[in-house]
């Protein structure tokens, strides 16, 4: 995904709560190692400007989604800008709470043949 934004084919969007729970869940689920993986997202960012969001906490309050924890990337996305949330966690961001705030739901597989 990074090599396609790298050549300018979308430009990714995330918020540092969106890369913290990418950090906890792949430290867990891929046993890896944190100071690595930290400087993995040190680089991400390095390497795009402007992919940082913030001032999304406001937005975040007013969501509503299946899941509420998920609220936050949601406001990421509506602060930054975005068209889509690319995710595998499709069933949490239904169509009907994305469409007023002209954001859609992809899956990457979609997202990438697209």
């Amino acid at each position: 995904m990074l090599t396609l934004a790298e050549a300018e084919l979308f430009r990714p969007l995330w918020s540092q709560a969106i890369l913290d729970e990418v950090r906890r869940n792949v430290i867990a689920k891929r046993k890896v190692d944190p100071a690595m993986f930290d400087r993995t997202l040190a680089l991400m960012n390095a390497a795009f400007n402007g992919a940082m969001v913030d001032g999304w906490q406001p937005i975040a309050v007013g969501l509503e989604l299946p899941d509420p924890d998920d609220r936050h990337v949601l406001a990421a996305a509506i602060a930054g800008g975005a068209q889509a949330v690319v995710t595998f966690n499709l069933v949490d961001f239904p169509a009907k709470q994305l469409e007023p705030h002209n954001v859609n739901a992809v899956h990457p597989d979609a997202f990438l043949l697209d």
